[in-house]
């Protein structure tokens, strides 16, 4: 298969994209679910996601084959289950530690793609992955505890690799915007029903009404698209490196907008996750990616 480098460009780039609108989420999230259930805010932000993507396209789902309508199905219950768990370990959990053992996904990412997606992950790919997974401890942890809240963020942080994995597999460029509809439309049912019991929340005030337009709308509904599309070019191992800036981009936001300092840690770990995606982007592909963007038919 001859690579195409301008694509595969631009698909780390609208994944270095996405990560930096994840993390513009924290701090406005952390906020947010004060006043809404975590589960009835992840409910009505995807389903808002699901809409938008649907007017703008409103015939993509139509253009996917049955095998491609049941593949997103099947990545959208992965992601809203792993939601919900990763929820519930929120509550049962310090946050400092769930942020790192969820990120835990880019070590999970090449260990699932080698024998689910038959790839061969080289040594200097599996360099950028623990030197990610080092920068997201040094920015995240204060102190590692290891009880029942941390063992579902690892459930999710799984669930969130064979996502990586699943869509490195499946996913193509035209088929990206009806994948994109149905994977938002099945999180935001999942998410709905366990938000139904207690009945369903909703935002009160109109500033609450824009943040969560803004999450719905851009993070989530443009940004699965982009996850979609981007891992049509990129193999996984190298999209969970990209997606570890995440927490760089939460914390940098952090500082800029929600008050907090700048420590000597941030910067650290910071600096270590920048360089690890440098290294799988611009290390010689030979040495780096000798993987395949799908496995043999």
């Amino acid at each position: 298969m001859q690579r195409d480098t301008r694509t595969e460009t631009l698909g780390a780039l609208a994944l270095l994209a996405l990560t930096m609108g994840w993390g513009s989420t924290f701090f406005m999230t952390k906020d947010l679910v004060e006043r809404v259930p975590v589960v009835d805010y992840l409910g009505v932000r995807f389903a808002i996601a699901t809409v938008v993507l649907a007017l703008i396209a409103p015939r993509a789902v139509r253009r996917l084959s049955r095998a491609q309508l049941w593949q997103a199905a099947g990545l959208g219950v992965i992601y809203g289950l792993a939601q919900i768990l990763q929820t519930l370990g929120l509550d049962r959990t310090p946050a400092s530690t769930a942020g790192f053992v969820t990120g835990l996904y880019v070590v999970m990412t090449p260990l699932l793609a080698a024998p689910l997606l038959r790839q061969r992950i080289p040594g200097a790919a599996w360099i950028a992955v623990l030197l990610a997974t080092g920068g997201m401890a040094v920015l995240s942890l204060r102190g590692l505890e290891v009880g029942g809240g941390e063992l579902l963020v690892l459930i999710a942080a799984f669930l969130y690799a064979l996502h990586i994995c699943g869509l490195g597999a499946w996913s193509t460029a035209e088929s990206a915007m009806g994948s994109s509809i149905v994977q938002l439309a099945v999180i935001s049912v999942i998410c709905l029903v366990g938000a139904a019991p207690g009945g369903i929340t909703v935002p009160d005030n109109g500033p609450d009404w824009v943040r969560m337009a803004y999450m719905a709308a851009i993070v989530g509904a443009l940004g699965m698209l982009a996850q979609v599309w981007a891992q049509a070019h990129l193999p996984p191992t190298r999209s969970a490196v990209i997606m570890s800036m995440e927490p760089v981009f939460a914390a940098l936001f952090a500082v800029l907008f929600g008050g907090e300092s700048l420590t000597a840690r941030m910067l650290l770990g910071g600096l270590m996750v920048l360089a690890a995606m440098l290294l799988v982007e611009l290390a010689p592909r030979r040495k780096v990616e000798a993987e395949v963007l799908h496995p043999a038919q």
